[in-house]
């Protein structure tokens, strides 16, 4: 398939949508600070987005249109893999759960070997070591060799791959439209979010009194409709577009901003290591839309 018309501005939307996420630990500290601990802020945003979007759902149903409801394998596989990388940072540190979910790119480049029979070619290799050699110059003084140690690291390495078997799917597979998508994400991931509360319930914890979850209602409500879902929109729509390997590269732009938001909002270091990573992440990610074959998505 030829390159989208529209592949820049697609490309561009993307990097912003998933850099927006940089900054999901701010509102997820809120949380914690409103009462919502253990997690269950993460498990409250997934039940406002499908209490949103509901209706519509039923709508669509009522209209003969797909109403993301039959797409289970869709929705558990994005819905999961988000999940586990929001649970890893509750049982590992933030820098190692960055480190191991974001091997993204590599999964999708070995996912779209397996099942899509895609080769990558020269552009994919050196731009996929740029973007990962920044992750590495970043995080290298923590870690020489990010191998996971403990339970979180093993769910944000897992929730990784699962979120790249998702982007493949949502390149090949037919959709009526992104709000299926969108809505799957938010019902499967959201049962999937309850049942992994039930099995991490030794590390969630209790579930907050019922005064928690009204007084932080609104907040929510707020990061639902002007946050969560309208980069969920983006994030879930250009893997059909631009195709599952350039996006998971792309995604690396939250690397960025949460590096350049945690060293500005909580007195972290920013030094060279960050601004050498930092660039090398960018200029990946530029080389891979300009130089994205003419003949891909």
């Amino acid at each position: 398939m030829s390159r989208h018309p529209h592949h820049y501005r697609i490309a561009i939307a993307l990097a912003i949508s998933a850099g927006a996420w940089g900054i999901y630990w701010l509102p997820q500290r809120i949380l914690e600070e409103g009462g919502l601990t253990g997690g269950w802020g993460t498990i409250a945003q997934m039940i406002i987005g499908v209490l949103i979007l509901i209706p519509i759902s039923i709508w669509r149903m009522f209209k003969g249109k797909s109403s993301g409801l039959e797409l289970p394998l869709t929705g558990l596989l994005i819905g999961a893999g988000f999940i586990c990388y929001a649970l890893s940072f509750l049982l590992t540190d933030v820098v190692r759960a960055l480190i191991l979910f974001y091997m993204t790119p590599i999964w999708t480049t070995i996912f779209e070997i397996l099942f899509l029979k895609k080769r990558p070619g020269l552009v994919r290799v050196v731009t996929l070591l740029l973007a990962l050699g920044g992750l590495w110059i970043v995080f290298s003084k923590q870690t020489v060799l990010p191998l996971p140690e403990n339970s979180g690291d093993w769910l944000a390495l897992a929730g990784g791959a699962i979120f790249a078997g998702g982007m493949i799917r949502l390149e090949v597979a037919k959709y009526d439209g992104v709000f299926p998508l969108i809505f799957s994400f938010f019902f499967y991931g959201a049962i999937f979010n309850i049942f992994a509360g039930f099995f991490l319930a030794d590390y969630l914890g209790p579930m907050p009194a019922a005064d928690a979850f009204i007084s932080m209602a609104s907040f929510l409500f707020a990061i639902s409709v002007f946050y969560f879902i309208p980069t969920g929109i983006v994030i879930l729509w250009a893997p059909s577009k631009l195709g599952a390997g350039l996006c998971s590269i792309l995604f690396l732009s939250e690397i960025i901003v949460g590096v350049i938001s945690s060293s500005i909002l909580t007195n972290e270091p920013f030094g060279w290591r960050e601004i050498a990573g930092s660039s090398m992440i960018v200029v990946g990610g530029i080389l891979a839309v300009v130089l994205a074959p003419k003949n891909e998505k």
